[in-house]
């Protein structure tokens, strides 16, 4: 089933953290020369111990976002594996901004006024670099600027000094700006990929009934397969409504329509939400499942299904009684196209229809 708009807007923004690791490589250049400088300045052993974590936390920093950006391409991506994939993301790029804070407050510890003017140079870089690419989280940007600007602005205001109290002041004010400036681009952010993906969501939606169409499931599936474990399977059934032509000769295509849409309805009901339900045209359909641990969950659906259709559908006045034909595969080959599997339970549907019309037969004589 697909995801409500505000679960994709979030995994859209979670996908904007790894855009981009230029701006990770060039700021671990500049942090390196800065530490570089600053120990060749005073010889502390702590610049040069800033100096090797930081390295470390740059490798791990640029690593993540390389490795966690090949993961994010998945077309289906959901709310719960973004999350772990921020999550992953946040580790290193907050405990870099941790070192930065550190970093800061051990250069203006020191008497070294140049010293001082470089790490201001090299802050507000850093904090214009997470606004730009951390600005659709918040949470992220916010607290790595905080955490990498608070500990100049604390020493600085233990100097007592005019310029230095100045400068505490002019840092405060531009976190200020920064939080207002990224709470804007968010709030516009949502706005505009809201707007994209409901433009986007209707060429991947049946106009009748809002299930998802056959383009549409079969990124669901193409998504859902590279994340699915080795060792379980995948599901297709393929299902047609008997009885539902001569409903709609009957009674014309406008009641037809309400019995496909009612029909839709309950097809909703009856899967899991991680699987996916589609209409591919007329009164066909399909449902994809994933996860699966044994063949007894595809069989389970397929009987809540036939079960579903043995109520009858209340249009109005009116009440329709119709069965299913359904054609179920089942297969742990991942490597598998959708159309394949779509074609095999296909041909299954029709046995079963053969199947019924040689007991029917037999019946009759």
């Amino acid at each position: 089933m697909s995801e409500p708009v505000s679960d994709r807007v979030y995994v859209a923004q979670v996908l904007s953290l790894f855009s981009s690791v230029a701006a990770s490589v060039v700021m671990a250049g500049i942090f390196m020369t800065a530490v570089a400088v600053a120990y060749e300045q005073t010889g502390a052993l702590s610049f040069l111990t800033v100096g090797v974590v930081g390295c470390i936390l740059n490798i791990w920093r640029i690593a993540a976002c390389v490795l966690l950006r090949k993961l994010a391409k998945v077309p289906t991506l959901g709310r719960a594996e973004a999350a772990r994939f921020e999550a992953l993301f946040a580790v290193p790029y907050v405990s870099f901004a941790v070192l930065m804070g550190l970093f800061g407050y051990l250069a203006f510890r020191n008497s070294n006024t140049e010293l001082h003017m470089l790490m201001i140079c090299v802050a507000v870089g850093y904090c214009a670099g997470v606004a730009s690419n951390c600005g659709l989280r918040p949470p992220l940007a916010l607290s790595s600027i905080l955490l990498a600007i608070w500990p100049i602005i604390y020493v600085s205001l233990l100097k007592h000094d005019h310029i230095y109290t100045a400068l505490a002041v002019v840092a405060a004010a531009l976190i200020v700006g920064a939080a207002r400036s990224i709470m804007v681009r968010f709030e516009e952010s949502r706005t505009e990929i809201a707007a994209r993906i409901s433009s986007v969501g209707l060429a991947r939606r049946d106009i009748l009934t809002s299930l998802p169409n056959r383009l549409a499931l079969n990124e669901f599936f193409i998504g859902r397969a590279a994340l699915s474990g080795p060792d379980t399977s995948i599901a297709v059934h393929y299902l047609d409504l008997d009885g539902f032509k001569p409903v709609n000769d009957k009674h014309g295509h406008a009641v037809g329509d309400q019995l496909l849409i009612a029909v839709a309805d309950r097809l909703r009901e009856v899967i899991r939400k991680t699987d996916m339900v589609a209409r591919l045209g007329g009164d066909e359909f399909a449902i994809v499942q994933f996860g699966l641990r044994d063949d007894d969950e595809a069989h389970a659906l397929s009987w809540r299904l036939r079960e579903m259709f043995q109520r009858p559908f209340s249009l109005g006045a009116s009440v329709f009684s119709i069965t299913s034909s359904i054609g179920t595969i089942v297969t742990a080959d991942r490597a598998s196209a959708l159309d394949d599997l779509l074609q095999l339970a296909d041909e299954k549907l029709y046995c079963v229809k053969r199947a019924r019309r040689k007991l029917h037969l037999k019946a009759v004589v």
